[in-house]
C-alpha cells in the first residue's frame, strides 16, 4: 500500500518533501514544496532572509514574516509562476516597464491592504499608483528595511534605446544590515564602482539587453559582493563565471533565473 501511495504521489507531481522548511544552511539551495530553489542568508541579529528563485528577474524574498516581491511576472515563454499560491506582499519593487519585469495583473493580485509598491515614475504612471523613486533616492520603508534606487541603463552603441539612462532603477535593499543589490536591466556602468559593502548581488546577463558574461565579470569586480547570483540570463551560458571570479573571492551561485 505504501508503495502504491508513493507512486500515486509521484504521478500527481508531489513528494514527501511537501511542506518542508528551507534549510538554514546559508551555503545551500534547497527545494521547497513549489520546487523553487531557496538560498538563506542571515541578518546581523541572525534572522533568516530567504530568496526564492522564481524565474528570470522575478525574486521572492521572505524576511521576518514579510513578503517582498521583486519584478513579479507570472509568465515568460513556457514557464509560469502561480502567484495565487503565495501570500500578499508587504512590499512590491518594480525596476522598469518591460513585460519581463512589470505585470499589472500580478501586482494587483499580490496587493493587500498594507502593500507598498515602489517603482520608477514610468511604471507608476502606467499602473496609476506607486511610490516613485528616481536614481539616487533613498526610502526607509520600515525600521529594518531601507531601499536605495540606483542607476540601471545601457551604454553600448546600438543598445541605449533598450534602457536609457535615468529612466529605470536598480535597487539596494538593506534588511537589518544585510545589503542586497538587485541591478535590474543594466550594463557594467561606472556608477557600480560606488556601490559598497554588498552581501548579495543579482546581476543580469543577457546580450543585447543587459550584459555579456565578460561585462558581468567586470561588474562583479566593481561591486565586490560576497555572493553573486547571475540572473535574467535567458539562454546565455553563465557556467564559466564562477571560475573567472574565484580569485576575487566572490562566491557565484547559479540558480534557475533563465
Amino acid at each position: 500500500m505504501k508503495k502504491i501511495l508513493t507512486c500515486l504521489l509521484a504521478v500527481l507531481g508531489l513528494s514527501s518533501a511537501c511542506g518542508q522548511q528551507p534549510s538554514k544552511d546559508a551555503g545551500n539551495a534547497t527545494a521547497t514544496n513549489s520546487s523553487y530553489e531557496v538560498d538563506t542568508f542571515k541578518t546581523k541579529s541572525g534572522k533568516p532572509v530567504r530568496f526564492y528563485a522564481l524565474m528570470h528577474a522575478s525574486i521572492r524574498i521572505v524576511y521576518d514574516g514579510k513578503e517582498i516581491e521583486i519584478d513579479p511576472v507570472n509568465k515568460l515563454g513556457n514557464k509560469t509562476i502561480d502567484y495565487t499560491a503565495m501570500p500578499k506582499a508587504e512590499y512590491l519593487l518594480v525596476t522598469h516597464e518591460h513585460g519581463d519585469h512589470f505585470n499589472q495583473e500580478v501586482l494587483r493580485l499580490l496587493t493587500g491592504e498594507q502593500t507598498r509598491l515602489v517603482t520608477n515614475k514610468r511604471c507608476a504612471d502606467m499602473y496609476g499608483s506607486g511610490e516613485v523613486m528616481a536614481n539616487g533616492d533613498v526610502l526607509k520603508i520600515a525600521d529594518d528595511l531601507t531601499v536605495e534606487a540606483v542607476p540601471a541603463y545601457n551604454t553600448s552603441e546600438g543598445r541605449q534605446q533598450f534602457h536609457p539612462k535615468g529612466r529605470d532603477n536598480g535597487y539596494i535593499l538593506t534588511i537589518e544590515g544585510l545589503r542586497v543589490y538587485i541591478a535590474g536591466d543594466t550594463e557594467d556602468i561606472p556608477e557600480m564602482a560606488s556601490i559598497k559593502d554588498i552581501d548579495v548581488a543579482f546581476l543580469p546577463c543577457n546580450q543585447p539587453y543587459t550584459m555579456t558574461t565578460d561585462q558581468l565579470v567586470r561588474a562583479a569586480r566593481m561591486v565586490k559582493p560576497k555572493v553573486l547570483f547571475p540572473y535574467h540570463y535567458g539562454q546565455t551560458d553563465v557556467s564559466g563565471i564562477a571560475a573567472q571570479l574565484k580569485s576575487d573571492g566572490i562566491e557565484v551561485r547559479v540558480r534557475h533565473y533563465e
